[in-house]
């Protein structure tokens, strides 16, 4: 509850939480830090992403930890595998999926793993492919795409509580955009990543663990491979390499206190190249030279103290210094050549205490300071010159967190609510008029934001299952008194289930309300504002039928009345030669899925 996706096509949308996108929202792989290249955020980090590759996904909400990396004022959602998992005899895994679905989708998946007490192996292979999709009146979207991806891992484990691995991944994809003039025909990443983590180690020194990455995106976007009637073909060819890691140490501090205190670094460069197509006679952009746009560092030290109080009640702080560097690589431009350099602090603390049985409250407030990325500080102008680079102020976020958790033998539930009030908050603004012209700036302005999520599941006996989840966020923009820009609207789910073992089935009602809260052309770097939306009702329902733990089947139809419809917040149609153009990019229409998943050991 409380995540959005904007939508741009079928595939890899911007997340969005508690109004919040791109690097409020800190999303690692792995704990590798990922960043895209285009400047219209053509690729953000969900286009590197196949989940099915990891093994839990977990949100952190708000600025409540100091140990994933600067800012993630909304929050940080970690992409993660487990490490080892065999025993002394050893063993194998593996598992393969096949899903396929309306408008030609099929989705290929397969996991295997081998190992012992001491060493183990894990291939990984991904690929999804997709054809355009229709929406409920039957309007063909500029969406079709595929992916592929290819990860590996070896790991030595020479005691149960000590592993070391090395790990390499490699994809590519293309994908139709329906919110612009040109399609992502390259989107390709590599990775290389080494990991050491060891635990049990002492009576002080309890934990250790350490990592360092490579991660390097290749990125190409065009207007003429997946689409037609370009008057003249053209080719950007945006790159960035990040590298990065970090050394993180855990201290029994007796029996009741717990210290985690370390350093982490990342460095990524952005050029790009221009020109014609592949093979053009002259100006081709694979032959063209690298041209550098913007080079950033952040070195970080951060520590989180966790004190317990008798057997329900716990005291959590932490504190987070960064150094920013960052350098305008450009030849020409307002700031080109300049260097910036911030010091940056953040921090939480944050108490958490038990009441009846199985219930917990917390009450928690923490900082964040946030420097502007390359979207905000390169790509944008400022109020007064061409670039942003060196006129916009760092983000300042000050949360309260609040909030409790239940959980009984048939009733779990949870109830969270924030209130933050943003200094500085970095504001894009495309209807910005100077010198006569509306224009694209970056600005600072105050800025409030609040609301929560609650939910709950209920069981009636051993089968059936209820589920319930709102969501609700609201923002303020105080300098111009007017509404904070792509804020969804509220938001609630209610799921009926039915699980007997061997057989399921599921039911999933959906319901978004209007949103005429909104400022025209504000937003942040993924979108803008376009005006109001209507509300809209989907339904989706499934079944499925397994045997043991060995293979799996399952039924779907998603968006089961074909219901056209939009997310507020998703970005505004195109007009792409053989589509119609809409206001927003429409939601899929009905979609009916199959699932097939075998699980060896």
């Amino acid at each position: 509850p409380g995540m959005s996706v904007i939508r741009k096509g079928g595939t890899d949308g911007d997340l969005v939480f508690r109004g919040a996108a791109a690097s409020r929202l800190n999303i690692l792989l792995d704990g590798a830090q990922i960043l895209g290249g285009c400047g219209g955020r053509m690729d953000p980090p969900t286009a590197y992403i196949f989940p099915e590759s990891y093994d839990r996904v977990t949100l952190i909400k708000g600025p409540q930890s100091v140990i994933y990396g600067m800012g993630a004022s909304a929050g940080t959602a970690l992409f993660e595998r487990k490490l080892g998992g065999f025993d002394k005899e050893g063993g194998g895994k593996a598992t393969l999926a096949l899903t396929a679905a309306s408008f030609d989708r099929l989705d290929r998946f397969l996991d295997v793993r081998a190992g012992n007490e001491s060493f183990y192996a894990q291939g990984v292979f991904s690929a999804a492919k997709s054809g355009d999709y229709k929406d409920g009146d039957g309007k063909k979207v500029h969406s079709r795409y595929e992916r592929e991806s290819v990860s590996a891992a070896l790991g030595w484990t020479p005691s149960k509580n000590t592993a070391l691995e090395i790990s390499g991944v490699k994809s590519e994809a293309e994908a139709a955009y329906a919110d612009r003039g040109m399609d992502g025909s390259a989107f390709d990443r590599e990775n290389y990543a080494i990991k050491f983590e060891s635990s049990e180690i002492g009576d002080v020194l309890y934990a250790i663990k350490a990592q360092a990455y490579h991660n390097y995106i290749d990125h190409v976007m065009d207007n003429y491979s997946l689409r037609s009637g370009a008057a003249m073909a053209m080719a950007s060819n945006p790159d960035r390499k990040t590298e990065g890691g970090r050394l993180e140490f855990t201290f029994a501090l007796g029996e009741d206190a717990s210290l985690i205190t370390g350093a982490d670094a990342a460095i990524n460069l952005h050029r790009s190249r221009s020109g014609s197509p592949k093979g053009a006679m002259s100006n081709a952009y694979d032959e063209n030279d690298y041209a550098k746009n913007a080079l950033f560092k952040d070195y970080g030290l951060f520590g989180e103290l966790t004190r317990q109080f008798g057997a329900s009640d716990t005291l959590i702080v932490g504190a987070r210094a960064d150094a920013w560097d960052a350098e305008d690589k450009r030849e020409t431009g307002a700031t080109a050549g300049k260097e910036r350099t911030e010091t940056l602090f953040g921090g939480f603390v944050r108490y958490e205490g038990g009441f009846l049985d199985d219930g917990v409250w917390y009450a928690g407030f923490g900082r964040s300071e946030r420097a502007p990325d390359f979207w905000e500080a390169i790509n944008k102008q400022s109020e007064k010159t061409t670039s942003a680079f060196d006129r916009i102020e760092t983000e300042k976020t000050n949360q309260i967190d609040i909030g409790l958790t239940y959980k009984s033998d048939r009733l779990q539930t949870f109830v969270s609510a924030f209130y933050n009030k943003i200094d500085d908050y970095i504001l894009i603004d495309s209807g910005y008029v100077k010198a006569g012209s509306a224009v694209t700036v970056a600005r600072n302005v105050k800025a409030t934001t609040f609301g929560g999520e609650a939910g709950a599941d209920y069981r009636f006996g051993d089968s059936l299952k209820a589920s319930l989840s709102l969501a609700y966020t609201r923002g303020e923009n105080d300098s111009d008194n007017l509404p904070l820009g792509q804020i969804p609207p509220f938001e609630s789910r209610f799921g009926l289930d039915w699980d007997n073992g061997e057989w399921s089935l599921g039911a999933l009602w959906r319901f978004v309300d209007a949103q005429n809260r909104y400022a025209l052309k504000h937003g942040n770097i993924v979108g803008q504002d376009l005006g109001g939306s209507k509300a809209f009702n989907v339904v989706s329902i499934n079944g499925g039928y397994r045997w043991g733990k060995t293979a799996q089947i399952a039924i779907g139809v998603d968006n089961l009345l074909d219901k056209t419809y939009a997310e507020f917040i998703s970005k505004s149609g195109a007009n792409v030669e053989g589509y119609e153009q809409t206001t927003r990019v429409n939601e899929p229409g009905r979609v009916i899925w199959f699932q097939a998943r075998i699980a060896l050991n």
